[in-house]
């Protein structure tokens, strides 16, 4: 079969220039521009919104239709009938596990729960009103340090106890860093709940009294847990393969993705979504605030509502909808101020034309955010439980780039800065 070709013709130039094709599953046909830089020129993408950075097989996404698929699975499927740790599994090994696979996998991540106990001196160098982020990043950087014992990332078997360890441990790092920053002491994990139980046991417990958590708030930390663990070639993502391109180990790939998720325009949303109903403060507002939404000329927008990459409807966003409801009902939340003027805005953006002509439709972290305000977690956490959810898709594609053949990342640029020019003296500048 012979291979399509697209053709380039650069003004100037009488050369044709031919470009090889490819095909993925599903999905725009990709141009590969690899050849170029040997005829002289660079493509100029801001953004990387047109560029293909690396093959995947992990995770798809159709923004206009508003699909997500995680190893061919929909979305909502996987958070209607399966777990969050069951996902881990299918995005580290690519097919969902037998149930004594999963026994296994699960066993295997809660033998892993606990930190080196070195590291709680860590956290007594940093301020106690430290953004968690903050501490997220100099800790997880750290954790080189106390488990270079399985480094070596052109071996397999090391890259999974990496894995392992990732996951066990960043519920584990994030609950200290809440209780650090309220002063309490920090809880251990304990192996007998699962995953998400055991978090909210290490955020809310003390060591005075036994933890009970409530299984619909269990639940639902599950389903955050779940519907953030991979979300393609974004961002922080892309900062873990970038970094991972260099042969860095994988606690400081990972550390890399936590910082670039920290930016507001990333990982923040959520808590940028509770910052908004704090603004707006009371319903009796709300009418002020949308005709402010809809001013082209003023700078405050809705946040929370709309998507970078859906066009059409956040899929992640229904089944976070539903969850939402389950929490505020079990905790007779419905008549919170904030949670009222949620709810109002809901309803606002599903009816008004503006907002159904421009899609801006709730997405994921409008409803994350309230859910996890009703937990009683508060917001500067919110980008943390965002960081422990994602970590799975990290060290996925960290797994998946290290296991193939791949180049170190060096992306170029259209400079428009001086042309060479000769030093001058500092007694001859005018």
């Amino acid at each position: 079969m012979t291979a399509r070709k697209a053709t380039l013709t650069v003004d100037g130039n009488p050369t044709t220039l031919e470009l090889p094709v490819h095909a993925g599953t599903i999905g725009p046909d990709v141009i590969d521009v690899q050849s170029l830089v040997g005829k002289g020129y660079f493509t100029f993408d801001p953004g990387f919104m047109s560029t293909a950075s690396c093959e995947s097989k992990i995770t798809y996404i159709d923004g206009d239709k508003g699909v997500l698929l995680h190893r061919g699975y929909p979305i909502e499927q996987l958070a209607e009938k399966s777990d969050y740790l069951e996902v881990c599994y299918l995005l580290l090994y690519g097919e969902l596990p037998t149930a004594t696979e999963k026994q296994h996998f699960v066993r295997t991540v809660m033998r892993h729960t606990m930190v080196h106990e070195q590291l709680q001196f860590f956290y007594r160098g940093f301020r106690r009103d430290a953004h968690p982020m903050a501490i997220m990043c100099g800790v997880v950087g750290a954790l080189s340090a106390f488990y270079h014992d399985a480094l070596n990332i052109t071996d397999e078997a090391h890259r999974e106890v990496a894995a392992f360890r990732l996951i066990a441990k960043m519920p584990t790092l994030a609950a200290m860093s809440y209780k650090y920053s309220i002063g309490m002491p920090f809880m251990y994990p304990d192996n007998s709940l699962d995953y998400a139980s055991n978090f909210l046991h290490m955020m809310f417990g003390n060591p005075c009294e036994t933890t009970k958590v409530n299984p619909v708030l269990a639940k639902a930390m599950d389903r955050i847990f779940l519907l953030h663990a991979d979300h393609e070639q974004n961002a922080s993502t892309s900062a873990v393969r970038l970094t991972g391109s260099t042969g860095a180990n994988p606690f400081a790939c990972i550390a890399a993705g936590i910082a670039a998720l920290w930016g507001p325009a990333h990982g923040g949303a959520n808590e940028a979504v509770l910052d908004m109903l704090e603004e707006i403060g009371d319903e009796s507002r709300i009418p002020e605030f949308i005709a402010r939404a809809k001013d082209k000329n003023d700078p405050f927008r809705l946040m929370g509502f709309g998507h970078r990459v859906y066009k059409n409807f956040d899929p992640r966003a229904k089944v976070m909808k539903q969850t939402c409801d389950e929490v505020l009902s079990e905790l007779g939340l419905e008549n919170d101020p904030l949670l009222r003027i949620a709810k109002a805005l809901e309803r606002i953006a599903t009816e008004d034309e503006y907002f159904i002509q421009k899609k801006l439709y709730p997405n994921v972290d409008f409803y994350s955010g309230i859910i996890l305000k009703a937990i009683g977690i508060p917001k500067q956490m919110y980008t943390v439980i965002f960081a422990t959810g994602r970590t799975i898709g990290w060290i996925a594609h960290w797994h998946e780039m290290i296991s193939a053949s791949y180049k170190i990342g060096r992306p170029r640029q259209l400079y428009t800065g001086a042309p060479q020019r000769d030093f001058v003296g500092i007694d001859k500048r005018g």
